[in-house]
């Protein structure tokens, strides 16, 4: 499913958004679990509640995602319209403004003078350097659809693994209680960040181990933080 999502896409920026809803998935469906066999609830009350979580929150997150991608992306466009308007109407000052980045970076005389009649000479190239050397800003070709798909589906496949002991001691009748499937629960979300960080290995050509590794380390304290939060209201609520 990775490879074929991320044929449509860049691979980069579909990977990092695939790895932040993976993470919260995992360590908000472990603190909704850890909360639950805290308050030694039933395990299909457990499974509602991790259930409702994942789609819920993945959800959520996922809008959220697309909001913030599509607002920046038109914080952009309004951006590139202004400096568009800039150089068509001011480009006297907007020459000027190329040579004093450019004579910031330490270039010169006619090298300088060479340098911003190149630049200024052709629209496109005169426009992307304004918007990226003086407003620090680079129009990303992903659109905010593939963000939002990207989150929701890391957080839903990696959050559902917390959940899967839960899932085959209900369905199985064992009679275990949430407290005596919970271990297993630790076991399987210490798995799934260190799947996250193979992952993340494989693809940045990394070490994997230590890729895995660093994942682990990461969302583990995060998920011990969950964790002490959802057993400390257990014993309050």
């Amino acid at each position: 499913m990775l490879p074929s999502i991320c044929d449509s896409i860049d691979m980069k920026w579909y990977f990092e958004d695939f790895v932040y809803g993976s993470i919260d998935g995992a360590v908000t469906t472990f603190a909704v679990v850890a909360g639950a066999s805290g308050a030694v609830l039933s395990p299909s009350v457990v499974l509602i509640l991790g259930f409702a979580n994942l789609f819920g929150d993945g959800f959520s997150m996922a809008i959220g995602n697309y909001l913030a991608s599509k607002t920046r992306k038109e914080y952009i466009e309004k951006e590139r319209r202004k400096e568009e308007w800039e150089i068509d109407n001011l480009a006297e000052q907007e020459k000027q403004e190329i040579r004093d980045i450019y004579a910031n970076k330490g270039f010169k005389d006619e090298l300088l003078d060479q340098i911003v009649r190149i630049i200024t000479s052709r629209r496109k190239v005169w426009l992307d350097t304004m918007m990226k050397e003086e407003l620090g800003l680079i129009e990303g070709k992903r659109r905010p659809i593939d963000t939002a798909i990207s989150t929701f589906t890391g957080f839903n496949i990696i959050g559902l693994i917390p959940l899967i002991p839960f899932v085959f001691f209900f369905t199985s009748d064992s009679g275990l209680s949430s407290s005596d499937v919970f271990p297993y629960s630790v076991i399987f979300t210490v798995i799934a960040f260190f799947l996250v960080g193979i992952l993340k290995g494989k693809i940045v050509k990394r070490s994997l181990f230590k890729s895995g590794t660093y994942t682990l380390a990461v969302g583990g304290i995060a998920a011990i933080i969950a964790y002490l939060v959802g057993y400390l209201l257990s014993l309050v609520v």
